[in-house]
């Protein structure tokens, strides 16, 4: 299977000025992990995800004046929508990270995580039942 198959085609995008708690109410609101940072003025496409705003916040500091593009990471890496799922994986392991941002072209075009991937490696039909209870 490719990440194509598994990856979520609708990304939240937001801006390097949105402050962490901004971004954390539009992830909840949609209920992703992780977001794409669209700078175009300095770094171009970064992601956060909850994990950022979860260290930023344990660290004491204050999620209203926090701000995106200072917890973003910047030096990513992107996936091909033809890798096959065990390569985003190797990548996300190697990596020590649960998003990759898909690009196609050097356009993005989705994000893949963990879950999408558990999700394909174990379709429903195959969980015990006393998971689906």
């Amino acid at each position: 299977m490719l990440v194509r198959d598994a990856m979520s085609t609708v990304v939240l995008t937001i801006g390097p000025t949105h402050t962490l708690r901004q971004s954390a109410q539009l992830m909840a609101a949609r209920r992703v992990g992780a977001a794409v940072v669209l700078d175009t003025e300095k770094s171009g496409l970064g992601i956060i995800t909850e994990r950022d705003i979860l260290i930023s916040i344990g660290a004491g500091q204050d999620p209203e004046e926090e701000l995106a593009g200072t917890h973003t990471t910047t030096e990513v890496v992107y996936a091909s929508p033809v890798w096959t799922l065990e390569e985003a994986a190797e990548a996300m392991t190697h990596g020590g990270f649960r998003h990759l941002i898909v690009c196609d072209d050097r356009e993005p075009v989705g994000i893949v995580s963990v879950r999408d991937i558990i999700r394909c490696w174990a379709p429903v039909a195959r969980r015990p039942s006393a998971l689906t209870g």
